[in-house]
């Protein structure tokens, strides 16, 4: 029961990359809708590329502060800073590919609204479904394999008291250290997420006005003329914050979530003080979360 989650992230991501190939198939339209669509494509991944590097910073010097509390704090364990910058890695990369994929749905939607709105809507919900299927498979996939290496590292990969540090743990006990070690794996989550969805929308925010003044104000034209250069920026902002900062954020609310269900979990089975004979009921919360997904 406890590996059925892995299977399942697989079969979401595969999925994900099918749909992702069916999308970039579909005709991008003529010369001038690609060229404007290569052009928010670029500016959005400029963003995103100079964000990211500044969140490298931010990543290695967080790290490096959990690493000095593994040492002196007794039940903080070394391991939370190798899940803190995987979190982190996973969220970002849920932001990138829900950006690149919808900077390419956009003008393959456009084109295809020009022979069927039905068919517009199969595109867009097709790009849009890239992103979902990546944000919960990445997070199941990482939730799933942090715990089952904590679970085999922490806990023998049994439900049983063990020796720990010395001292003989309960498995209620030893369960909280694999999950207090692998809510680390959450905050990099939610530290990632935390800067993309605000410093998209501040962005965002920034060239939508910016625009708006020019074009319309200054120059007297339509809102998001293509006559006026800011426009490529607006759109920029509209994928880099709506999109992938959105997406990180859902990655992280989406972790954060199966982690608190886990903990809550542990501590009922904690008070009970039963003779718990199931080793896997982390993997039965996962594997319900995407249960739902795939439904």
């Amino acid at each position: 029961m406890i590996y059925m989650p892995l299977l399942m992230a697989a079969l979401g991501l595969l999925y994900m990359f099918i749909k992702k190939s069916w999308v970039l198939k579909q005709d991008a339209g003529d010369g001038k809708m690609k060229e404007i669509s290569d052009h928010i494509y670029e500016g959005a991944l400029a963003f995103l590329k100079a964000e990211y590097k500044l969140l490298a910073f931010f990543v290695i010097i967080v790290s490096v502060l959990l690493a000095i509390v593994s040492f002196v704090v007794p039940s903080t364990h070394w391991m939370i800073v190798i899940a803190f910058i995987c979190g982190a890695i996973f969220s970002a990369y849920a932001g990138n590919i829900g950006m690149k994929i919808a900077t390419k749905t956009n003008v393959r939607t456009t084109q295809a609204a020009r022979t069927s709105l039905p068919k517009a809507l199969g595109v867009s919900f097709g790009g849009g479904s890239v992103m979902g299927l990546g944000v919960a498979g990445l997070a199941v996939l990482g939730l799933t394999g942090f715990f089952i290496i904590f679970f085999h590292v922490f806990m023998n990969g049994e439900w049983a008291a063990t020796e720990f540090m010395g001292e003989m743990r309960t498995p209620g006990d030893l369960m909280t250290i694999v999950l207090e070690t692998l809510a680390g794996f959450s905050l990099g989550a939610e530290s990632i997420a935390l800067f993309a969805r605000v410093g998209g929308g501040i962005y965002t925010k920034a060239a939508d006005v910016g625009a708006d003044l020019v074009g319309k104000v200054e120059a007297g034209i339509p809102e998001d003329d293509p006559r006026n250069p800011a426009t490529i920026a607006d759109n920029v902002g509209d994928n880099v914050g709506d999109v992938a900062g959105m997406g990180a954020d859902l990655f992280g609310s989406y972790v954060a979530t199966v982690l608190a269900a886990m903990v809550l979990g542990n501590y009922v089975i904690r008070d009970m003080q039963g003779d718990i004979v199931s080793e896997g009921f982390g993997g039965i919360v996962l594997s319900y979360y995407l249960w739902l997904l795939l439904v």
